[in-house]
């Protein structure tokens, strides 16, 4: 059973709330070791180009001018070990190689994506944090932190989540499933005759999200009721009669289906 304080809820327009899980060191620490692993490799091949196969070229150079390729490569292994957080963060949507194998990716604490200033922030803060080794500080503020956020996601107000139960409504797709244009084949004439237009593709989107994942929700008729009643209130309708659950649940899928046909 997951805690409160390893969920966090957010809250749309729509007063309907979507839960993300919040991940934990040991789920963390996996992410870590194997992107610090693929950190070490890309500086080890670095270390490897510069000397051993320019090895040979730099003997005829002076101490002065070896001092700096050594330096060069000082400054290069930084730029890895340091770059490599900000470059993946900000180009995978928060995540990293790691954290893509671990199923975890980083977000804002109102779920959006994190921006490049945010991903910036969290990883020079991780300076602080890797003190005075292997995280040390950043330990020991996740163990204190409810949230398990370290200083860096402190200072960018970012939260790391698990990707499987992390629904971002900008990202889901708006493409009719073979499931929805199944449905198309049987939509009821009180159903077709809404004028599911009124809609905004927020909502549908909304929708859509919480039906592919309202098996997971402890509090799945509650948020179809809101859901349900929201897409009413826009079309300028009243619900003046009782519906059950499961039939709200498919007539919101039929409002998906009927939105998202091809149109001529």
């Amino acid at each position: 059973m997951t805690s409160l304080e390893e969920l966090l809820e957010i809250d749309t327009p729509e007063n309907v709330s979507f839960d993300y899980e919040v991940a934990g060191i040991g789920s963390r620490f996996l992410a870590a070791l194997i992107d610090t692993l693929i950190i070490l490799l890309v500086i080890i091949a670095l270390a490897a180009v510069l000397f051993g196969v320019l090895g040979n070229w730099l003997d005829g150079f002076s101490d002065e001018a070896q001092f700096t390729y050594a330096a060069v490569f000082i400054l290069l292994s930084f730029v890895v070990l340091w770059g490599y957080y900000i470059f993946f963060e900000t180009t995978w949507s928060g995540q990293t190689p790691g954290k893509r194998w671990a199923g975890l990716r980083v977000v804002r604490l109102n779920g959006l994506p994190i921006s490049v200033s945010e991903a910036v922030i969290r990883n020079i803060v991780r300076i602080i944090d890797f003190l005075p080794t292997g995280y040390g500080v950043g330990v020991v503020v996740m163990f204190i932190q409810p949230q398990a956020r370290r200083l860096g996601d402190l200072a960018a107000g970012t939260l790391v989540v698990f990707e499987r139960t992390a629904v971002s409504l900008e990202t889901l797709s708006s493409s009719i499933t073979p499931y929805q244009a199944m449905l198309l084949g049987d939509v009821p004439e009180e159903i077709a005759a809404l004028p599911l237009h009124l809609l905004t593709p927020q909502q549908i989107d909304q929708i859509d999200a919480f039906l592919g994942r309202r098996y997971e929700l402890s509090n799945r008729y509650e948020i179809a009721r809101k859901l349900h009643q929201a897409a009413y209130e826009a079309m300028g309708l009243t619900l003046d009669f009782q519906i059950r659950d499961d039939q709200r649940e498919k007539e919101m899928q039929y409002f998906i289906a009927v939105y998202r046909q091809p149109r001529a």
